[in-house]
């Protein structure tokens, strides 16, 4: 890193510059051996516009990840230095964001930092779990069991996601088609359908009536209702994306039918697995919980590990915390509860981890048959209302007619 300087030399003239350290108070150790009394040191911001850009429009991917963490590993078993381990992963990198971060982390091994510290300098990449258990594995001195802990969780996360985005796909796309042709059907086809009705000055219930207003306002004003969805869209998406809307939407998601309880599993499945890498890597238990609670992906859950990690601070059990809570299974503080008197928590951990992702597994498979039938009833109320309001008056003026 570099540090900006304000020094005095011995004859009391001021000095100001640059220099390379690892950290602030190394900067100050390098000035005084060069016979400089630091007046102020500060960090100089090295982030530049292109790494700002690479950063919003070059993300670094979960399957990235897991594969960076995957050929660590196998260099490491290797015996092939870090930084020489790190440069090779760097030059076959084609994501350009993330092979600046590698090269600079490189940098930082070389000028005395450690590899956990140096990936803690971009957490918006590497998460506090895989941190702190690379952290354990210098620690203990058994680097590669760490680094591929920390690719079987961020793969097993991964896995996860990508099972509630694959399940919640089916619907989204059958509502957004659904949506797209009946706003096609109320600006095209039913004027031309209304349009008998309206030259014949004939007498219509009052919901034909309703959907002729609907579509003439949709002939006339198309392009308003369609800024007025996209303003909707944009401003929900604003909002999702703030403090409140994200706890919101976290509250929404656990109450949402079919989805709710498939969530729930999955929250529960993250914070077994975590744990349980956690606890064995060597993180202290209430240190542990805390990193979990960051990385769970939801507010609620959040707060309630927070709430247990203050609890066995004060010399109480995790099961306590958890077994009040309508969050947690009851099935799920009985386990831990075993886990904490038998001295095998994370073990039990483990257990709970496979049972919930087999759960997610097989409710992931089925959510299509859940929801088909649910579909299916909104699509025929659509067209339900459209017969009745639009071709029922049309085979009763033909009927008159004859």
């Amino acid at each position: 890193m570099k540090f900006n300087f304000k020094a005095k030399t011995k004859l009391g003239e001021i000095r100001e510059g640059a220099v390379e350290a690892i950290s602030k108070d190394m900067a100050a150790a390098v000035l005084q051996k060069n016979e400089l009394f630091p007046i102020s040191i500060s960090e100089v911001n090295s982030v530049s516009a292109r790494k700002v850009f690479l950063k919003y429009f070059d993300k670094v991917s979960s399957k990235e990840l897991v594969v960076f963490f995957r050929q660590l590993a196998i260099l490491i078993e290797a015996r092939v230095p870090i930084v020489t381990t790190l440069t090779a992963i760097s030059e076959q990198t084609s994501n350009l964001y993330f092979k600046g971060i590698i090269e600079e982390a490189v940098k930082n091994i070389e000028d005395g930092m450690t590899f956990s510290d140096a990936l803690s300098k971009h957490r918006d990449v590497f998460s506090d779990l895989s941190i702190n258990i690379i952290r354990s594995g210098e620690a203990s001195g058994n680097l590669k069991k760490s680094v591929e802990y920390v690719a079987d969780n961020i793969e097993k996360n991964y896995a996860l996601s990508s099972k509630i985005k694959s399940a919640m796909l089916y619907p989204c796309i059958v509502l957004v088609v659904f949506f797209v042709i009946g706003f096609l059907v109320i600006t095209i086809i039913v004027p031309k359908l209304t349009a008998m009705i309206k030259d014949m000055n004939a007498d219509v219930p009052w919901y034909t009536t309703v959907l002729i207003k609907i579509s003439d306002f949709m002939v006339n004003f198309w392009w308003a209702v369609l800024l007025v969805i996209a303003g909707a869209v944009s401003g929900l998406v604003y909002y999702l994306g703030t403090p409140d809307g994200k706890k919101e939407w976290d509250d929404v998601k656990l109450e949402l039918p079919i989805f709710g309880t498939m969530f729930r599993y999955v929250y529960i499945t993250r914070f077994a697995e975590n744990l349980a890498a956690l606890l064995a890597g060597g993180i202290p238990i209430i240190k542990a919980i805390k990193i979990v609670s960051s990385v769970i992906d939801n507010s609620k859950y959040e707060k309630l590990l927070l709430e247990t990690a203050d609890n066995v601070k004060q010399g109480g059990s995790m099961s306590d915390t958890l077994k009040k809570s309508e969050l947690i299974p009851p099935m799920v503080s009985h386990m831990i509860k075993i886990g904490e008197d038998s001295g095998q928590i994370d073990s039990v951990l483990g257990h709970i981890d496979k049972f919930y992702s087999q759960e997610v597994d097989v409710m992931a498979k089925n959510m299509s048959t859940l929801i088909e039938p649910v579909m299916m009833i909104m699509l025929g109320i659509g067209v339900g209302f459209l017969a009745v309001g639009v071709l029922m008056p049309i085979y009763n003026i033909a009927g008159q007619i004859k």
